[in-house]
Formats: C-alpha cells, sequence, structure tokens
C-alpha cells in the first residue's frame, strides 16, 4: 500500500485525475470502477477538464460504479445514477452502452447483481478503481461486518451511513435503507486501486485502515492485502497515521522510474 500526502484536498485530486488520465491514454479500452459522494467530486471535474482541453477520449472507455440505492429510479435527483452523469458522464464523450450501475429498481435483485458480477468479467475486470472511505471505514457500501469475501449484492445501511449520506436528502427518513454494492472480492479484483480520503473528519478511519489490523470490522483494511494500491490523502485526513513522516519520506525519494 503506498499512501501519498497532499498539501489540500485540490492536490491530491489532480494527482488521482492523472492517474486515470495516464491510464486511459496508455489503454483506450480501459475499464474504470467509479465512486459516488463528494471525495471523487474534484477528480471528475479535472477529467472532464483533461477532455474538454486536452481531449482526453472516453469513447472506448467502459465504467462500472460501486453501488445504487434501492428504490431510485436513475432520474431521481439522489440516485448515483443521476450524480454521475450530473458530475461526470454529461461533460466527458462516453457511450452510454459502456456506462454500468447496479439497477435500483429491479425486481430480482440476486439475478441483477450476479448479471454485474458478469459484465464486469466479459470486459476484462477493471483496470483502475477509484474508491472513498465512510467514516466507519466501508467502501463502497460493504459496511463493518461485511465478508472479505463478498460479491456483488444487497446491503442494509447502518445508521451512521444514513446519517453520514442524509446531506443528499431533504431529510434522513428519505435515505433508502437498502442498496445494491460491489463486495469486497469484486473490488479488490481491480488491477489497480486509487482510495481517496479528505477531512479531518476521515483520518481516524484512514488510520485503521492503513495501520490497523486486517478486519470485517473496517472493511477497507483488506486494501492492505492488495498489491497495487495508492492512498491519496490531504494533511487532514493524514493526520492520525503514526508514521506520517515516513510516507512523506517514501514519496519524495522515489527514483524517477517510479514516479507517475
Amino acid at each position: 500500500m503506498e499512501v501519498l500526502i497532499f498539501n489540500n484536498e485540490t492536490a491530491a485530486s489532480e494527482y488521482a485525475a492523472q492517474e486515470f488520465s495516464k491510464r486511459i491514454q496508455h489503454k483506450a479500452t480501459t475499464v474504470l470502477g467509479l465512486a459516488t459522494g463528494s471525495t471523487p467530486l474534484k477528480m471528475y471535474r479535472e477529467l472532464s477538464l483533461l477532455h474538454q482541453s486536452e481531449g482526453l477520449d472516453f469513447s472506448k472507455v467502459n465504467t462500472f460504479n460501486l453501488d445504487e440505492y434501492i428504490g431510485l429510479s436513475g432520474d431521481h435527483p439522489c440516485s448515483y445514477k443521476h450524480f454521475m452523469n450530473e458530475n461526470f458522464f454529461n461533460h466527458i464523450n462516453i457511450s452510454e452502452s459502456n456506462v454500468h450501475l447496479p439497477d435500483g429498481m429491479t425486481k430480482d435483485v440476486p439475478k441483477t447483481c450476479q448479471e454485474y458480477e458478469e459484465a464486469i468479467k466479459k470486459v476484462g475486470g477493471i483496470d483502475i478503481q477509484v474508491l472513498g472511505i465512510g467514516s466507519d471505514g466501508h467502501i463502497g457500501f460493504n459496511e463493518p461486518t461485511s465478508s472479505l469475501s463478498s460479491r456483488t449484492r444487497i446491503k442494509t445501511l447502518t445508521k451512521k451511513t444514513c446519517e453520514d449520506n442524509a446531506r443528499f436528502f431533504n431529510s434522513i427518513d428519505e435515505v433508502p435503507r437498502h442498496c445494491i454494492t460491489m463486495g469486497i472480492a469484486t473490488i479488490m479484483e481491480a488491477r489497480r486501486i486509487v482510495l481517496l480520503a479528505f477531512g479531518e473528519a476521515k483520518a481516524p478511519a484512514v488510520s485503521k485502515m492503513v495501520e490497523g489490523p486486517l478486519s470485517a470490522m473496517v472493511p477497507a483494511s483488506i486494501l492492505q492485502m492488495h498489491p497495487n494500491v495508492v492512498v491519496v490523502l490531504d494533511r487532514s485526513a493524514a493526520s492520525k497515521l503514526s508514521h506520517h513522516d515516513y510516507y512523506y519520506r517514501v514519496a519524495t525519494n522515489k527514483p524517477n522510474w517510479q514516479r507517475l
């Protein structure tokens, strides 16, 4: 696990955007794993700018989002499909047929989950996956106690997650209680993972993820077992890391061939 600490969220997001941009330039048919929420917003804006100003081409890219609320249609303003359209897809040249999100209105959840797994395999797997981290250490909607070998499935959201996400709704009572999410094993099959975390509120979860024991109580800690993951932080999110200075030393003393 590589830990990179930046002065602020903007610098960290620009770095993450370059990670994705380089991957797309190297492989036009790159498969992106995407996340929602406020954390990746600046990265999506930067990627949109790279498309508009430098011609970064998304026409052959496939995308798979981590999750979707059950009971929300794609045109609902709080659905993740709507979020992705408004904040990313409408600003790049991606084909609608190459955009994949779980169907929150499905009548057969197990079948939909299995088909999502099969769709990822059909395009050769995810090349680079962006993640955020919940304040309780969840990734995707894999809440604490989630199986570390889980696949795409239905999950019941914790009270804490509902409270954290209530800001996107008129009230907490409107927050759905269930979702479809990629499983932890599904996420771990991505060839490269970029996890973003910003702000002091994420610092405890980041510390447990990076330096704590591997535990289903902190689902993100499984990333310690991934061979190709980078954790991109601002100073606030990194503030509780006990090896803070060492991570700086590693990043600033990389040989040139190892830099982005």
